[in-house]
């Protein structure tokens, strides 16, 4: 099992130059990962960077830590633009990047009041047919895809991911709900989210994946991301003892939370900054 760090793009974090520092001190602490949110905007105000200059400052500030985004919202981006970003920051980073897709949340701070699609089914379409354009124009080939909500014709992008087949593509979705889970098997790993506290997360990811595994063409090097609770107040031993099972499980990476709420404060005020400093510091729960 794979070990990251998984923050928000806003509040303290919302600077780029801070998420970079961040990032090396990671990668100098053992982490294989480090994930950023892709929000624009929240519904009350606070400072939020875009994640993709986040991440470009992170990868030259690092040299063999994985970095992405946990999750991008496709239907709310232009597929073709995001291409070329992605392929970016994928030659930047050496390789590094992975590729976090989803629906959105939907709030209307971040979609009806920019006139966004709301609709569920819609965003799906987006999503679909996004991620279809994004691996067409990754491949550097000519690509066509004629779409009810996104169309190319006869485009190619160079260069290339460098990357093959492709930047790994984790889709994140809501279980028990099975379409994002569907969907998750056409392509590189899962994110899911367990919003039902009353089941043990190691049971739900017990059927999770027996869901998973009973989808066509599943690749065996699936993976498959699992965000943890913080381990902050555990000791070492403790801390492995804890994630054990859900290696145990078929998680292959752990994502360790890095803001407020885990650690007992609000998103308003009295980010514990100097505690995540020391968490990261602390390196990954596996020893």
């Amino acid at each position: 099992m794979k070990y990251a760090l998984n923050l928000p793009n806003f509040g303290p974090f919302g600077n780029a130059r801070k998420l970079a520092e961040l990032a090396a001190l990671a990668e100098s602490n053992g982490w294989d990962g480090f994930f950023i949110w892709d929000h624009i905007n929240r519904p009350f105000p606070i400072d939020i960077v875009d994640p993709w200059i986040a991440l470009t400052a992170a990868a030259l500030s690092t040299s063999t830590i994985r970095l992405g985004t946990m999750i991008t919202p496709i239907p709310r981006r232009r597929p073709w633009k995001l291409a070329r970003e992605t392929v970016s920051l994928d030659h930047l980073s050496n390789g590094r990047l992975i590729f976090g897709a989803g629906l959105g949340s939907g709030r209307p701070s971040e979609w009806a009041q920019f006139g966004e699609d709301i609709d569920s089914i819609e965003r799906s379409k987006k999503l679909d047919e996004g991620l279809d354009i994004l691996a067409g124009l990754w491949s550097g080939e000519e690509t066509t895809v004629q779409g009810q909500k996104y169309s190319v014709d006869r485009i190619q992008f160079l260069p290339p991911a460098l990357q093959k087949p492709r930047i790994p593509v984790w889709i994140g979705g809501n279980w028990p709900s099975k379409a994002p889970f569907r969907r998750a098997a056409r392509w590189d790993g899962v994110f899911p989210m367990f919003n039902d506290k009353t089941i043990p997360a190691l049971d739900q990811i017990r059927a999770c994946r027996q869901f998973l595994a009973g989808q066509q063409d599943l690749s065996p090097r699936f993976e498959f991301a699992h965000l943890g609770d913080s381990t902050f107040n555990m000791e070492p031993g403790q801390a492995a003892e804890h994630t054990g099972p859900f290696q145990e499980v078929g998680v292959t990476w752990w994502m360790e939370p890095l803001w407020p709420i885990p650690y007992g404060c609000s998103w308003e005020e009295g980010w514990p900054v100097e505690k995540f400093i020391q968490r990261i510091k602390q390196g990954p729960p596996c020893c």
